[in-house]
């Protein structure tokens, strides 16, 4: 039998026109009823003629505004509620019509003369009744017969619109691997009901394990809104017991706006590092970016494109998007072609270590603002390559700046790092002498632009993130290296970061250093733990960890602010002003200059040793030992 009907399921597509037939041999089956219902099955009461009449009109009422609402265009077996809406309304109007008709033709007219309003009333309700009973149940009946019962244990977490969506998505998959077996639902209310035909329980129930939810291996996710920690909860519950977690992402985040069990997917580390979602405040940040020309440096790196993404969502009146890596700046292209495809952007392919190519741009554009987000930010390759370090990180910002000031940019956004806090590598204190320089620019005398540093943490999959190298090692079957045991860090996802550096680009007058609230730092330990259990691996059998030392320049906790600052709060909390000392600009710049020129002769201790003069809170190991051993070598 069940072969028979998904052949029949699986066939084409009825004719919509056997539908429409279909629904009016309903329609004049309900009149036949609406009478015998009227008087009591006395038909005596109604001629054979009265009944006719009101056969024809009825019928032709109905199909005229079955066919204007086009109620037999839909696939049955795929009935949605929009299909039953446009039933309604064609039924209702066939109603309103035929009682007009009947109220004040009706007595003069012998056509209409002899039907009672009751029987049109009773008539209606059955219409409905037959027509969505009809549709409902050639959809059923398709998903009985059709949908294979998975055999993997399932529970989803969630009792809302998300969840009754993922139930559907699971029944209507001809392949399906999933048996719901039960819901989760968080509120008591809930509880000792049934959903879909099967029990909504607390979570507690599913932990201890009581009758059928022993059974459970795996627990869906589906909630529009839950909080990071109760998602962590989860996560860990899901870990200990050995159960595989999934998530169905909200509508909004559906891929191809489809919903399909396409869309389960496993829970990442991201999901869990995550946090609440930030509230920006949305007037100052259109009025600050609306109708401006807009200058992205690093454009098509982590940061930068997602500073990109994020602009796409104001009314900018141009987008201009530098960076030195071809590749990776066409691929941007490529994005924003697909998804914005109207965008207002030019790719400038330049470095901004070259001063004459920056000129260009800034004479060739009107730039109202400047996101610089360009830098070199790989903390190991910069302690072997401080040249770089220094030619592209301060060297770049300082071009920049110099020519936001000469050709009168209003704002000036300056993407900084952590590393910058009591620095111990190359990398951070290139960045602490970018924050000095443009802080000590802000402040002199004429210089109407607008500086603004934003300080972060690490960012969730950007490049040279931990993650991307963890997930790459677990495909190749490890070992994950860590460097140490007890190494920690903060994390943010990209998209946080930026939407925050936009926030913070708005306020103030010009010259703060903004600091982020990272949330509480992670130990790298035991994010690498959690990323072997989410791949369903065990710790020591399947998988190693390998610890191999800290690297060169590489702290084992990071800090946001130095010991000597202090923070002030702002109208957001999780934007703070961080109370930076002073620099004086002339002192600052002719450091700089002095290290510029000097670059190609001087050697990577000297170059250790301008940067430790200007930033004396920079401890480098590698300065620290030749000073030890050869304390005439460097010209102090």
């Amino acid at each position: 039998m069940r072969r028979l009907v998904t052949r029949i399921f699986e066939g084409k597509i009825i004719s919509p026109w056997w539908i429409f037939v279909i629904d009016m041999l309903l329609v004049n089956s309900s009149l036949a009823m609406a009478y015998v219902l009227r008087v009591n099955i006395n038909l005596e009461l109604y001629s054979m003629w009265d009944f006719l009449r009101t056969v024809v009109w009825t019928s032709l009422t109905y199909a005229i505004f079955f066919l204007v609402f086009k109620t037999h265009r839909g696939v049955i077996r795929h009935t949605n509620l929009d299909e039953l809406k446009n039933m309604f309304l064609a039924s209702t109007t066939s109603l309103a019509v035929l009682l007009v008709a009947v109220t004040f033709w009706g007595p003069q007219e012998v056509l209409f003369g002899g039907t009672p309003r009751l029987v049109l009333i009773i008539h209606y309700l059955l219409v409905i009744f037959l027509s969505f009973g009809f549709r409902m149940l050639v959809k059923e009946a398709y998903n009985y017969f059709t949908s294979q019962k998975g055999n993997i244990n399932t529970i989803i977490y969630g009792t809302g619109d998300l969840g009754l969506i993922t139930m559907e998505a699971i029944k209507s998959n001809k392949n399906n691997e999933y048996n719901v077996i039960g819901f989760v639902d968080e509120d008591s209310g809930r509880h000792h009901v049934t959903l879909s035909s099967l029990p909504v329980v607390k979570w507690s129930d599913v932990i201890s394990r009581k009758g059928r939810l022993s059974k459970v291996e795996v627990i869906i996710l589906a909630v529009n809104e839950i909080s990071v920690e109760k998602k962590q909860q989860i996560a860990d519950a899901c870990l200990q017991n050995k159960w595989k977690l999934k998530i169905m992402p909200t509508v909004s985040n559906w891929l191809n706006g489809i919903s399909n069990t396409e869309q389960i997917r496993d829970v990442k580390i991201e999901d869990l590092l995550g946090r609440e979602e930030i509230r920006l405040s949305q007037r100052n940040i259109m009025e600050g970016l609306t109708g401006k020309t807009i200058l992205v440096t690093g454009a098509a790196g982590s940061i930068g494109s997602e500073i990109v993404r994020q602009l796409m969502k104001f009314p900018v009146k141009q987008l201009l998007l530098l960076d030195q890596a071809e590749s990776a700046l066409y691929d941007l292209q490529q994005e924003m072609l697909l998804s914005y495809s109207d965008a207002p952007f030019e790719l400038i392919l330049c470095s901004v270590t070259n001063k004459n190519r920056i000129r260009k741009v800034f004479e060739n554009w009107d730039i109202d603002i400047v996101f610089n987000a360009a830098a070199y930010k790989h903390v190991p390759l910069m302690e072997s390559a401080p040249y770089e370090a220094i030619y592209v990180n301060i060297g770049g910002t300082k071009n920049l700046a110099d020519m936001a000031v000469e050709f009168g940019v209003e704002k000036f956004v300056m993407v900084s790092t952590d590393k910058a806090v009591n620095p111990t590598n190359v990398m951070g204190a290139s960045k602490r002498v970018c924050e000095m320089y443009v802080q000590a620019l802000s402040v002199q005398k004429g210089v109407k632009t607008q500086f603004i540093t934003t300080r972060f943490g690490n960012v969730l999959g950007s490049n040279g993130s931990v993650i991307p190298l963890f997930k790459k090692q677990i495909a190749q079957g490890g070992p994950l290296t860590v460097t140490h045991k007890d190494i920690t860090r903060f994390f943010m996802t990209i998209p946080e970061a930026c939407q925050l550096l936009l926030e913070a680009a708005f306020m103030g007058n010009g010259g703060e250093i903004y600091v982020f609230d990272m949330g509480k730092p992670v130990k790298i330990d035991d994010l690498a733990k959690n990323m072997i259990r989410l791949a369903g691996l065990k710790l020591g059998e399947d998988i190693q960890i390998k610890y191999t030392g800290l690297r060169p320049g590489e702290k084992l906790y990071e800090e946001l602010l130095a010991s000597s600052e202090n923070t002030l709060p702002t109208y957001h909390k999780k934007i703070m002003i961080g109370k930076i000392r002073p620099v004086e600009y002339n002192q600052v710049n002719k450091e700089i200059l002095e290290m510029l020129s000097n670059l190609d002769i001087e050697s990577d201790e000297i170059l250790f040793a301008r940067l430790k003069g200007m930033v004396p809170e920079f401890f480098c190991a590698r300065l620290e030992e030749l000073l030890e051993t050869e304390p005439a070598s460097i010209d102090q």
